[in-house]
């Protein structure tokens, strides 16, 4: 069990690094799609069968689908130009990408980092009453407004994509006029 443990961990620690180096976008997104796939695997692993069907078919499948759909609306190339090799703004990510890593690791390192109570689902409650269930319920009551306004944001970042994209094909023709 524990293999299977670090080849899913591998397997997403290296998606996640084509989707940071890679130049490509589509690839990027490739790779981002096997990241998520580990992580199903790695729920699986963890008897959460619904969390990692859940990764697999929205995350690795749908929105994956919707960011490879935006990508090659777009007509994203991996230029030189497009893309310099180093500028200001890469300096300033990699400077923040360290100093989270080293917040997560002064959390995790602390003596203070245990896990709290259960709550209102400790696992006994969750094996009587399915994961399913209660995560649908909380989805459908608890938090209805979350789950409708990242699907209305979902939408207009989809909206906002075909306008730029409509817009960057309008240029060039109305340009050669």
């Amino acid at each position: 069990m524990l293999v299977f443990f670090y080849l899913f961990a591998a397997a997403a620690v290296l998606g996640a690094l084509g989707v940071l180096l890679l130049r490509n976008p589509v690839y990027c997104a490739l790779s981002l799609v096997a990241t998520m796939s580990a992580l199903g695997g790695v729920f699986i692993l963890l008897n959460q069968e619904f969390v990692a069907a859940i990764q697999i078919l929205i995350y690795a499948g749908a929105i994956m689908v919707l960011f490879l759909f935006v990508i090659m609306l777009l007509n994203l190339r991996s230029d030189e130009q497009f893309i310099a090799r180093w500028n200001p703004g890469k300096v300033v990510g990699i400077a923040m990408a360290l100093v989270i890593l080293a917040q997560l690791v002064g959390v995790f390192t602390s003596a203070s980092a245990t896990l709290g109570p259960a709550g209102e689902y400790p696992a006994e409650r969750i094996a009587k009453e399915g994961a399913v269930e209660i995560v649908g319920g909380l989805l459908v009551t608890q938090y209805v407004l979350p789950f409708e306004v990242a699907s209305i944001l979902l939408m207009v970042a989809i909206i906002g994509a075909v306008v730029i994209a409509k817009r960057q094909i309008a240029k060039p023709s109305q340009e050669g006029r």
